[in-house]
């Protein structure tokens, strides 16, 4: 890992300071007190991200990452928006959970202070669907710690954030049919040498806490330190000031954060592949949300059907990554089998 620029001039401070006093080898020893200025080029080196946690190499084993792409939800059927989720057509508007910091998927655009990305346009499409209004919608920003419980106690009706399908979290949540397949990569700065996770031994890697590529990271590079932090903003400051060789993550994160920065680059092969659903409370007592389900479902088909879905990823991911194809939608059928 490369020292941090205030440690790189601290070393050279060091040799100068060394070859000063071999030069006057007849000087008597300065026991007093290192001066002032020096104290203060040691603390330049910036801080840590707040709540970010160091795990050293090797010390967490990997918990097996089973991300299914052909995952099957609950199949649009031909009623109105008015009949699958008449309490939400009669509020005026849907709730929707999202990231604010997702660069190119869902982030405010410093220059014109709208929510924009993949993500966001997604949302504005299910509620032109609902209401005939790109608009109409109540946005709520969460972290991704707190995407079940928000869903679970209603403060939000649906949360497009980043939600990778996995069977443990289908254990918690219902799902749409997938609306995005990404890859796991890894990110690093040009000409740093780092090539994929096999160049990564000895070195340190961030990842957002909770998130699978904390697994990916775990499994594919047991040798390397990983800085667990609260969100993958945290992961470019990291990268920046040199408190981290690389950033392992979806290439679809890694993206946004190339465009931010452009000595970065995507590196290497895929080492997973995750694929991103709109999460939505399970239908039970409390929760009458199958016709939830299938309204954002048909929103999904709607949008690959007619090259909506085509415009938006041209538009926002496009240019920072191989171009990549909408994921096909597979249902259950009538007794609940895929």
């Amino acid at each position: 890992m490369r020292a941090p620029a205030p440690c790189r001039r601290l070393v050279a401070l060091g040799l100068i300071l060394s070859v000063t006093i071999s030069g006057c080898s007849e000087v008597e020893p300065d026991n007093d007190p290192a001066p002032t200025w020096v104290k203060e080029l040691a603390q330049e080196q910036p801080s840590f991200p707040a709540g970010a946690q160091r795990e050293e190499a090797g010390s967490h084993p990997p918990v097996e990452v089973d991300a299914a792409t052909t995952f099957a939800s609950i199949r649009p059927d031909r009623r109105s928006p008015a009949e699958r989720i008449p309490e939400i057509v009669k509020r005026g508007y849907i709730i929707v959970g999202v990231d604010q910091s997702q660069n190119l998927l869902s982030y405010r655009d410093p220059a014109t202070g709208e929510l924009s990305g993949f993500e966001i346009d997604l949302a504005r499409n299910i509620a032109r669907d609902i209401f005939d209004d790109p608009h109409a919608i109540d946005f709520r920003f969460i972290d991704a710690s707190d995407r079940v419980s928000a869903l679970d106690n209603g403060t939000v009706d649906m949360v497009i954030r980043t939600m990778t399908i996995t069977p443990e979290r289908q254990e918690q949540v219902a799902f749409s049919v997938p609306y995005f397949t990404s890859q796991t990569r890894v990110l690093a700065h040009k000409g740093s040498g780092t090539t994929g996770v096999n160049s990564l031994h000895g070195r340190t890697v961030c990842v957002a806490d909770q998130s699978t590529a904390l697994q990916h990271a775990r499994a594919y590079a047991p040798n390397a330190d990983i800085l667990r932090v609260r969100n993958w903003a945290d992961c470019l400051v990291a990268l920046q000031q040199d408190q981290v060789d690389a950033v392992v993550g979806d290439d679809s994160i890694l993206a946004g954060i190339a465009a931010q920065d452009p000595t970065t680059e995507i590196v290497g092969r895929p080492i997973g592949e995750e694929s991103y659903g709109v999460g939505i409370a399970q239908p039970d007592r409390l929760h009458d949300t199958t016709g939830l389900i299938q309204q954002v479902n048909s929103t999904i088909e709607r949008i690959i059907r007619d090259g909506t879905w085509r415009s938006i990823y041209t538009r926002t991911l496009g240019p920072y990554q191989t171009s990549v194809s909408p994921p096909e939608p597979h249902y259950l059928d009538e007794e609940g089998e895929r």
